[in-house]
């Protein structure tokens, strides 16, 4: 499907409004109330990770944002027995697997889908039962993608970092046509196909024009511009850079 056929999808990530909080130990800023304002804003989705670690989201904001968000809620977390009950417990509209090390700053790169078929393959039939769509967040490569499809995950996420993080033109023409052809992939083998990791309003045109990836989700460059614009002319600029990719881009 080309992309002037589609309508792109945007799901925004309020983690970092929770680190904010969380950095001081105070009610506030809320990422509940972020994610309110990023729905009227036009946000399709409200994505969060509730890391083992808690250093941002709490179980709390997953609990209350089950009961206020409008649009679908989609968890990040990790493919381990306790997280898997807290989303039974909650029951997102789809918990999206993603590796986790304590260490890392941030998500570092896909799950390893071919290596841990089993265990991951347990994982995903057990939330599948419970009427939890699943997405897994890998590399664009095709051993990762058609172990996602032999799994039956709902959709997959293509991890978006090292596009992003290309320094030389030629280098990020190659990890573009690497997530090119990991979405075309993804969408022959039925999957549905999302994209994320580092996007911001300048790099974002370049995904959002791929054929077959129906969805975005972005948090970190919508909150850094939030604390200068507010969230909702946030969002507002990431959908319009979304779905106008020759439109004048904000300044970081």
């Amino acid at each position: 499907m080309s992309a002037s056929l589609r309508r792109l999808r945007l799901g925004v990530n309020v983690d970092h409004v929770a680190t904010i909080r969380q950095g001081r130990g105070t009610r506030y800023p809320d990422p509940v109330l972020a994610a309110s304002l990023a729905e009227l804003a036009g946000a399709d989705q409200i994505t969060v990770h509730l890391r083992e670690d808690r250093r941002h989201i709490q179980e709390r904001d997953l609990a209350v944002l089950r009961q206020t968000v409008q649009v679908p809620l989609n968890l990040e977390m990790a493919a381990t027995p306790a997280m898997v009950a807290l989303a039974l417990e909650y029951l997102p509209d789809t918990v999206t697997l993603v590796p986790e090390k304590r260490e890392e700053r941030t998500t570092e790169g896909g799950l390893d889908v071919a290596g841990q078929r089993q265990a991951l393959g347990e994982v995903i039939a057990t939330l599948r039962d419970h009427g939890i769509a699943v997405s897994l967040f890998i590399d664009p490569t095709p051993e990762q993608v058609r172990a996602s499809a032999e799994l039956r995950a709902a959709t997959i996420e293509l991890h978006t970092g090292d596009y992003c993080e290309a320094d030389a033109p030629l280098l990020a023409q190659e990890r573009l046509d690497h997530l090119r052809h990991a979405a075309q992939l993804g969408h022959d083998l039925g999957l549905q196909v999302a994209a994320g990791h580092g996007l911001d309003y300048r790099n974002v045109k370049a995904v959002a024009v791929l054929p077959y990836i129906d969805e975005l989700n972005i948090g970190h460059a919508i909150v850094a511009r939030a604390l200068f614009v507010g969230i909702e002319r946030a969002v507002r600029e990431m959908i319009e850079a979304m779905h106008t990719p020759e439109a004048t881009q904000p300044s970081r």
